[in-house]
């Protein structure tokens, strides 16, 4: 690779993995979930539009309208929300765990969707290692914690499931878009979708500088950069080397949960990590597309 594909790499994994950072961050000082998701949509909005707009690749999406919306929403709107509420009870390096296993989910719904897709050999062992993993943080890690604690594992587990159907519609309805044009188009309805509840829920108290700053990386770097960072990816090394970096990202998000804000990291935590990251990267291992996690 070149001193510039592993600056990409490097910072798009380092920016995904800070994400479940940031939330937490602005979670604990009592920022609403509404507020957190408006404000990261339309940040990310304000940096993909303008180039969505230059490549002149917002035409062909607008044509989809309905699939557009139902993309916005696997996407997006349905993983955002999920994610941020499910932060309210577990770990940021945790989250980072759970969403990682995207790819098992996809290779499980693949077969019934697109058969160019389906799993065979060393992907179904893969499906069952991750899915190995996530029992084991659900029954050992945060079952000791309590029901809160396995409600948020769920929730973050459902936005994985909700993110693997995102790169199966994108491949079979949005064939020959530009997908900064996509990021763009869905980053925009998100946040219209999400402002009402921004504006309910509007910070009635100074919020920390951490926060302010949290928030603006998470929208700006999170959300706008670390995609066009991604896509810049699969268009130089293409998409089986680029997803990569999907598990790349929680070893970040786990370091900065332990270091910075002292997050517990258990032998289950560690255990159910590998096995979590090894299954996802076998099933994936066949496959051409990623999903697109943040």
């Amino acid at each position: 690779m070149t001193p510039r594909v592993l600056f990409l790499f490097a910072v798009t994994a380092a920016l995904w993995g800070a994400s479940y950072l940031f939330m937490k961050v602005a979670l604990d000082d009592d920022v609403s979930e509404g507020f957190i998701l408006c404000l990261r949509t339309t940040l990310g909005a304000c940096i993909l539009v303008p180039l969505a707009i230059r490549a002149d690749a917002l035409r062909p999406v607008l044509q989809r309208k309905g699939w557009l919306v139902l993309l916005a929403s696997m996407q997006v709107l349905v993983p955002f929300t999920l994610i941020v509420v499910g932060e309210n009870w577990i770990d940021s390096g945790l989250t980072g765990i759970l969403i990682s296993a995207a790819p098992i989910f996809l290779a499980l719904m693949a077969p019934h969707i697109d058969r160019d897709e389906r799993s065979t050999g060393l992907a179904l062992v893969g499906i069952a290692v991750g899915m190995a993993g996530v029992v084991l943080l659900l029954v050992a890690d945060l079952g000791g914690v309590g029901g809160h604690a396995v409600l948020g594992g769920l929730l973050v587990l459902g936005a994985a499931a909700v993110y693997a159907g995102a790169p199966l519609l994108f491949k079979l309805q949005f064939g020959g878009v530009q997908p900064v044009g996509a990021l763009a188009a869905t980053m925009v309805l998100a946040a219209i979708v999400f402002l009402p509840a921004a504006v309910v829920t509007f910070p009635t108290h100074n919020l920390e500088t951490t926060t302010w700053l949290s928030l603006l990386v998470l929208g700006v770097g999170g959300t706008g950069i670390s995609f066009l960072f991604f896509y810049e990816l699969i268009n130089t090394i293409g998409p089986a080397r680029a997803s990569v970096v999907a598990y790349i990202a929680p070893l970040f998000s786990v370091l900065y949960g332990v270091v910075l804000l002292s997050e517990a990291f258990t032998i289950w935590t560690a255990s159910g990590m590998a096995l979590i990251l090894g299954g996802s990267w076998l099933a994936a291992s066949r496959r051409s597309k990623v999903v697109v996690a943040d």
